[in-house]
């Protein structure tokens, strides 16, 4: 098994694993879920659906998009371009949004 461990100031925080490694641990536990077709990446729909809100939760805040931007670790850019729906964001930039913007349903 290859195992690859993410750490955070020095202390083991995430284990990476292959597919198929995991739902052989899943199997070996008696999960039901190791017969499952893989998880999506994607965030919940709600949070995707909001996305074209953002322009106007950010402007809400007072924020700038090269504040917002800069707090959530992406180029002033790309926010823009999440705003226009020229990109879908992962699940982390999800989260750190709705972090910065006090959205509790998103994260």
């Amino acid at each position: 098994m290859t195992v690859q461990v993410i750490t955070r100031d020095g202390e083991p925080e995430y284990a990476v694993l292959p597919w198929a490694d995991y739902q052989a641990l899943l199997r070996a536990a008696g999960s039901e879920e190791a017969a499952s077709a893989p998880v999506s990446a994607a965030a919940p729909a709600a949070p995707r659906a909001a996305l074209t809100e953002l322009r106007g939760l950010r402007e809400a805040r007072g924020l700038s998009q090269q504040e917002l931007a800069r707090s959530v670790g992406i180029s002033p850019h790309y926010l823009a371009m999440i705003e226009q729906g020229e990109r879908q964001p992962d699940t982390a930039i999800l989260r750190s949004l709705a972090w910065e913007l006090g959205l509790e349903g998103w994260i």
